[in-house]
């Protein structure tokens, strides 16, 4: 009787597979680890990216307290929208010489700009936005915001599925999507250049805010969360697609 040996040899061969730690889509117990941390860092840049996009508070801009008596004004805007805020003077610090910060409780009025509704540009204290830097800003954004998706689809095809291959254009995703919301970064800040130099009537001071910082953030621990796919575990992953499909065909 063949039988009996013929499943003792298969059962040997499993758990002869398990003890050197070997995975059936073709990953070492170290390598998904290694994968599962590279993409956790990368989440953490897609957290702090979406945060960055989807909040205000990129630039604040301030009056000064001593034009006004009892309330002053401030304004914070981001990507999509501003908003005016008049706040109370007691509440702000008294060795402060302008409104703010933004944070502070106060009646505020936030609306999108004009240039994503009307094609206007819109004013912020007597002076104008430059909307063709704004709208690249906030395009580079959503482009960012795409190849995160894609570069998170990737690598979970790669865990779930042990689709190999595509670890590299995960890696590609997300490098490139750290690269754009740097570059959005840089647009915005000359887009807050050109509105601060547009009107020199009114007296004004503007700071970033946190979701600077976020996004900042954000496009560093991309890049690197995108380098950390390619260096921890390419060297074991075949070059080429048609590589580890003749290897699945082979093994099979």
């Amino acid at each position: 009787m063949m039988w009996p040996n013929f499943f003792m040899q298969e059962e040997e061969q499993r758990f002869s597979g398990r003890g050197r730690g070997q995975r059936g889509k073709g990953f070492s117990d170290a390598q998904e680890g290694k994968i599962k941390l590279a993409f956790f860092v990368a989440l953490v840049g897609v957290t702090l990216s979406v945060l960055a996009v989807g909040t205000e508070f990129w630039v604040e801009v301030n009056t000064y307290k001593q034009n006004h008596s009892v309330t002053c004004e401030a304004a914070h805007f981001g990507l999509w929208k501003f908003c005016y805020k008049k706040l109370w003077i007691s509440d702000v610090d008294v060795y402060r010489a302008t409104c703010g910060p933004a944070e502070l409780p106060g009646d505020s009025n936030c609306s999108y700009f004009k240039f994503f509704t009307t094609g206007e540009n819109a004013y912020i204290f007597q002076r104008v936005t430059h909307k063709d830097l704004n709208i690249t800003a906030a395009v580079l954004s959503l482009l960012s915001i795409t190849f995160m998706v894609m570069g998170s689809i990737c690598i979970t095809m790669v865990l779930s599925k042990g689709v190999e291959f595509l670890l590299k254009p995960a890696s590609f995703f997300f490098i490139l999507s750290g690269i754009f919301v740097l570059v959005t970064m840089a647009i915005f800040h000359q887009a807050v250049a050109w509105l601060m130099a547009s009107n020199h009537n009114v007296k004004l001071e503007y700071e970033y805010s946190w979701s600077v910082a976020c996004a900042a953030a954000a496009g560093a621990i991309l890049i690197f969360g995108g380098i950390c796919c390619i260096f921890l575990v390419l060297p074991s992953l075949p070059k080429k697609p048609w590589e580890y499909c003749m290897k699945k065909g082979s093994s099979s």
